[in-house]
């Protein structure tokens, strides 16, 4: 898993998987899954990051907590 944080738009992005991007889905106004064409996550966009995280529901829900407490980011489960 990679971690990327945009300062300026306070928003962060966890790539899971190198493959092509196909469709994404909206899980609130705060949370939005990528997905391949085969339906892989590929990566989980996160806005109003500086608030805190609700990982609840996301798909490597704990592997994603734990790499956004490593990176100093409040998680909600």
């Amino acid at each position: 898993m990679k971690y990327q944080y945009d300062y300026d738009s306070d928003c962060a992005y966890i790539t899971i998987n190198a493959l092509p991007h196909s469709y994404s889905k909206e899980i609130d106004d705060a949370r939005f899954i990528d997905y391949a064409s085969d339906g892989t996550v590929i990566g989980i966009e996160l806005l109003y990051v500086s608030g805190g995280v609700d990982v609840s529901g996301l798909p490597y829900e704990k592997e994603i907590g734990q790499l956004l407490e490593d990176n100093q980011i409040k998680i909600f489960i």
